[in-house]
C-alpha cells in the first residue's frame, strides 16, 4: 500500500510539471507567431513637425517612429521592403494610419531608406523587436524571402489600448486594393502652365505623386495632362480632389485606364 501512495504522489507530481512547462510554452508560441506584420506602409514628415503625436510627445520628422493603429507606445519595429532589402527599427509613438488600409506610417528619416518618400508606399515587413534594439538602418532579417513571399503571415491585434491590455489574436492582413483612380488636375498646350500647376500641388500635398502625360490631338496639337496620384477608391480621390479644390486647384477623378 506504502509502494502504492508514493508511485501515485509522483505520478501526480510529474503531471503538474508536465502542465507547467506546457502553460510556459504556449504563451511564447503565441507571441513569436504574433510578431510579424505584413502591408503596405507610407510616410509622413513637415506638415506634421513639432505636433503632438498620439503619445503626447513632439513628433519629429528626423527621428526614427512610427504610427500603428494598435500597437503600444514604445514597441519596436524592424520594419523591411522586401524589394531592396532595406530595414530600419522605428519606435511606435502616434496612432495611424486611418486610410488606404495600410499598417504603418514611418516618420520621414525612417521612410526614406526604404524607398517610401519616392513611391508614396510600399509593401513592407515589419517584426515587433526587442525594447533594447537600437533605433535607425539595420540589417533585413535572415529570412526575409520566406516572409515577404508566405501569405499566412499573421500580424498581431491588440485590443483595448486605452485600458493597457495586449491580449492578441491572429488575423490574416489582406491585400491593399488595386489603385486605379487618378486626379486629373488640367491639360495644357503650354508644359510651362502644365509645370505651374504641378509644383503649386506639390507645395500644398507634398506626398502626393504628381506626374504629366504629354499626348497629341488628331490635329497634331501637343498637349500636357497633369495627373495627380493613385488611388484605391474614388472617394479617397475625391477627398484628396476637394482639397486640392480649396487652394484653387480644379481637378476631375477619373479611371486611370481611361485617361
Amino acid at each position: 500500500m506504502g509502494l502504492l501512495l508514493v508511485l501515485l504522489t509522483a505520478f501526480s507530481a510529474s503531471a503538474r510539471l508536465r502542465r507547467a512547462c506546457d502553460d510556459e510554452k504556449a504563451p511564447a508560441a503565441a507571441a513569436k507567431k504574433a510578431t510579424v506584420l505584413r502591408g503596405r506602409a507610407s510616410w509622413y514628415g513637415r506638415e506634421h513637425q513639432g505636433h503632438r503625436t498620439s503619445n503626447g510627445e513632439r513628433f519629429d520628422r528626423n527621428k526614427y517612429t512610427c504610427a500603428h493603429k494598435t500597437l503600444p507606445f514604445g514597441t519596436r519595429l524592424r520594419v523591411t521592403n522586401p524589394q531592396t532589402g532595406k530595414a530600419v527599427v522605428v519606435r511606435v509613438t502616434d496612432r495611424g494610419p486611418f486610410r488606404h488600409q495600410r499598417i504603418l506610417d514611418l516618420a520621414e528619416v525612417a521612410a526614406r531608406p526604404l524607398g517610401i518618400i519616392s513611391a508614396g508606399a510600399v509593401s513592407v515587413v515589419a517584426q515587433v523587436v526587442d525594447p533594447s534594439t537600437p533605433l535607425g538602418p539595420t540589417d533585413a532579417p535572415e529570412d526575409l524571402a520566406l516572409l515577404a513571399a508566405d501569405s499566412t503571415v499573421l500580424a498581431a491585434v491588440h485590443t483595448d489600448i486605452q485600458a493597457g491590455a495586449t491580449e492578441a489574436a491572429d488575423v490574416a492582413l489582406k491585400a491593399e486594393p488595386a489603385a486605379t483612380f487618378v486626379i486629373q488636375a488640367g491639360t495644357f498646350g503650354d508644359p510651362r502652365n502644365a509645370r505651374a500647376i504641378m509644383d503649386k500641388i506639390q507645395s500644398v500635398e507634398p506626398k502626393l505623386l504628381v506626374t504629366t502625360i504629354a499626348t497629341t490631338t488628331a490635329e497634331g496639337k501637343a498637349l500636357n495632362r497633369v495627373v495627380v496620384g493613385r488611388f484605391a477608391t474614388q472617394a479617397e480621390a475625391d477627398e484628396v480632389r476637394l482639397r486640392l479644390a480649396r487652394v484653387g486647384v480644379a481637378g476631375l477623378v477619373r479611371q486611370g485606364e481611361n485617361l
